[in-house]
């Protein structure tokens, strides 16, 4: 108000959103405005906050197979090939819904036996697979590391295969993240997991 009062007063053209908008905002929603700046910014629910924050650390903490001695703590652990969407989805559920999500990526030794990985094994009813289309994948990987057999067609093929035979096998449900996005994937491991949501948004 401060600011307006002068800029109302003087002879020049005064376009005044606040004067057009505001009133039939507030007659709309029965509330006054505060005319409090950056209101809708402000931290008012130092419980949520903090809450998130403590997930967004345990997922960099307990990121790409560390930390695994924490994952009591987790209330989903993603596992899948390398690149599939794991890191991304676990930062988002933790910002979004302050869920401690942990990810374990399958590696070539690991899905050559076929078997759960020994630490994943007594979290297995925490286990959520991600999949991708092997042309993704290799898509993916060529804009990380384009040598070597890494994102060869071979090697993504046979990741891919060997990933969702694992799923499969051991009973883990998962997902194609091929087209799907962080906000659609996060859903519906929450809704098919039963994970409860820390934070509502």
């Amino acid at each position: 108000d401060e600011v307006r009062a002068p800029l109302l007063s003087c002879e020049g053209l005064v376009l005044d959103f606040f004067e057009a908008f505001l009133s039939q905002i507030e007659t709309e929603l029965e509330s006054q405005s505060s005319h409090t700046l950056g209101k809708a910014h402000g931290m008012q629910d130092t419980t949520s906050y903090n809450s998130r924050i403590e997930a967004m650390n345990f997922a960099i903490e307990a990121d790409d197979g560390h930390a695994t001695q924490h994952y009591d703590r987790a209330d989903v652990i993603l596992t899948g090939v390398s690149r599939s969407g794991k890191t991304p989805t676990c930062l988002y559920l933790a910002l979004q819904y302050g869920v401690f999500a942990a990810n374990y990526p399958l590696t070539e030794d690991d899905l050559e036996i076929g078997q759960l990985p020994g630490m994943l094994t007594p979290f297995q009813g925490k286990l959520y697979g991600l999949t991708i289309s092997p042309d993704r994948l290799r898509q993916i990987r060529l804009g990380r590391w384009s040598v070597g057999r890494y994102a060869s067609v071979q090697q993504v093929s046979l990741e891919v295969r060997a990933a969702e035979a694992l799923f499969k096998r051991h009973n883990i449900p998962h997902i194609d993240t091929t087209k799907c996005s962080i906000e659609e994937i996060a859903s519906t491991i929450l809704n098919e997991m039963g994970v409860e949501r820390h934070v509502r948004m």
